[in-house]
């Protein structure tokens, strides 16, 4: 039997190859953990390759992230908030190595889609993206509830249908990705909001049918992530994602561009 030392000095040596492997795989192209969810993939999506030089994010304080509004230029980083936009941002731009490569995040914090209407020329036309990314649709049904909103699942799929026809009349060549709104059940998220935010959900969805756009599932990751570590951890108000749960809706961004 090996003595003490001899024994420390192995497990020693088993946890260095262990690290080693782990980082090899990660280099290789895909994460070692977690088992379940959308891994992050080394390859940059063919949909974010060749002549794409605009990349632009849409919605509400789930993009917004803190972002600095006073700063409207690209590859900012006090411009791109600490969310999904500034990770996705710092991926690409560090993987595409292209000078050219534009990133704007113009979320809002507190909007919904008749306040995207309102500023579509502006924060969005305007920018002439060749990949458009929204997430819109919590504050609609949060702010119904607050009893600040009146607004029907009917009007959100109806305004949400018009912000997406407009885009394409304007800007036919743009690639539209819209993400799945979603709510995680802990903090502010509790019974009342459904099931009508599950038909909110099902209407974006249809949104997304109709653009033949690609969908992000996020309410599916993190349905999928609380397998892994309670709701709280992925969005302590159930809503508002947490340094993981930003992270989570990265790999499932890239994933979601990768296979559409």
């Amino acid at each position: 039997m090996p003595s003490d030392k001899k024994s420390k000095q192995l497990t020693r040596r088993q946890l260095l190859g262990s690290t080693i492997a782990a980082t090899g795989a990660l280099a290789a192209g895909g994460a070692v953990l977690p088992e379940h969810g959308p891994r992050l993939n080394a390859a940059v999506p063919s949909a974010l390759e060749g002549d794409t030089r605009v990349i632009l994010f849409q919605g509400d304080s789930i993009t917004d992230a803190g972002r600095n509004r006073r700063q409207a230029g690209p590859n900012n980083a006090s411009a791109m908030g600490r969310g999904y936009p500034f990770l996705i941002g710092s991926w690409l731009l560090a993987t595409r190595n292209d000078p050219n490569l534009k990133i704007y995040n113009r979320g809002i914090s507190g909007h919904k889609v008749p306040d995207l209407q309102k500023r579509w020329q502006k924060d969005t036309i305007d920018l002439k993206p060749d990949v458009l990314s929204i997430l819109i649709g919590v504050n609609d049904i949060w702010h119904k509830l607050a009893g600040r909103y009146d607004g029907t699942v009917a009007d959100y799929e109806k305004g949400f249908n018009e912000l997406i026809e407009q885009t394409a009349k304007a800007l036919p060549e743009t690639q539209i990705v819209i993400c799945e709104p979603f709510v995680l059940r802990c903090g502010a998220v509790n019974d009342k909001w459904f099931p009508e935010f599950d038909k909110r959900r099902a209407a974006a969805r249809r949104v997304a049918e109709k653009a033949e756009a690609t969908w992000v599932p996020f309410q599916e990751t993190f349905d999928s992530a609380v397998n892994d570590a309670p709701a709280n951890y992925w969005a302590g108000d159930g809503v508002h994602p947490s340094m993981a749960g930003h992270m989570k809706m990265t790999m499932a961004w890239l994933k979601a561009l990768r296979d559409g």
